[in-house]
């Protein structure tokens, strides 16, 4: 019995290292057929780490064959089935470079797209390959748009700009986390002049309300005037494009809160009147105006539905 299972083992080790011999023959080999022969064998048989050293080695011995493209696309295919996105995609650039009009033209760029896709980042990391990934898919489904691929490179852009817009809502949200209301305030009225299109938007303007009534609240008594002036104007846009929102009830407690609080220092008299400057009348009227303009539209809104 232990002399079966030894009898096992070295077959299994004989069985190893010929293989292992073989392909170092073959590696070492100036046949070329060989080597083309062995590295569709491997590739195959799913060792693509063989087969992408021996395609690699027949690049320069093809070079001005006909097999040329199909060595180099199947160098390209096998990093990519080893999973090396990296080297893949730099073997895809320059097949694709070299070989505009082969066969494999088309699908060695969707590899490539694919590459970039696997070597993108969540959305908290830096996006830089994101945004590459997204011109070069831009730029195939410009050049292709009737591709078998189109609706998945589609998908992608989608994901990608979901990532982009998540990444841009987040990193101004952050301002607000550590309690920097300011900060947060200027932050993410910049998201959406950025992008308007920005699929958080709903969030921002929320959060954007929120940064401003804390600002004002945690202000010195002098400032919160001015300060619960700018609340009740993003409190405004917030409504305005979203009236029924499930966010709104904590927005009008605090509009209320904040309307109550600019109503103490009205003042109560022509010469009071007279004390407010100019710059202070005209934000008054503005916000009076917009208020009205939004309690209509909110009318309209709520008949409509009926």
């Amino acid at each position: 019995m232990r002399i079966g299972k030894i009898l096992g083992i070295v077959a299994i080790v004989s069985l190893v290292t010929s293989c292992a011999s073989y392909y170092e023959t073959v590696m070492r080999s100036t046949d070329v057929d060989l080597k083309y022969k062995a590295a569709f064998d491997y590739y195959n048989q799913g060792k693509y780490r063989r087969s992408a050293e021996l395609f690699e080695s027949l690049i320069l011995l093809m070079q001005g064959l006909p097999q040329e493209d199909t060595v180099q696309y199947y160098t390209a295919l096998s990093n990519y089935k080893m999973r090396d996105y990296v080297t893949a995609e730099s073997n895809f650039d320059k097949f694709i470079n070299v070989f505009p009009r082969s066969p494999f033209t088309e699908d060695a760029k969707f590899l490539r797209i694919k590459c970039l896709y696997e070597s993108t980042y969540r959305y908290e990391l830096d996006q830089t390959p994101t945004r590459k990934a997204m011109t070069v898919i831009g730029e195939f489904m410009y050049e292709n748009p009737a591709s078998s691929h189109y609706d998945e490179c589609n998908a992608m852009i989608s994901e990608f700009k979901e990532r982009l817009d998540r990444k841009s809502f987040e990193s101004a949200k952050l301002y607000y986390t550590i309690e920097d209301y300011q900060a947060a305030h200027y932050a993410l009225k910049n998201v959406l002049k950025e992008n308007a299109d920005n699929i958080y938007r709903e969030d921002v303007l929320y959060y954007t309300a929120l940064a401003s009534y804390k600002y004002a609240l945690n202000s010195i008594f002098e400032k919160q005037r001015e300060r619960y002036l700018t609340f009740i104007d993003d409190y405004y846009n917030f409504i305005g494009e979203y009236p029924e929102s499930r966010k709104r009830k904590e927005l009008d407690a605090y509009y209320e809160k904040a309307i109550s609080f600019t109503k103490k220092d009205e003042p109560k008299s022509e010469s009071e009147a007279a004390e407010l400057t100019k710059e202070q009348m005209r934000e008054m009227e503005r916000l009076n105006k917009k208020a009205m303009k939004e309690v209509k539209k909110s009318a309209k809104i709520k008949e409509e539905s009926k």
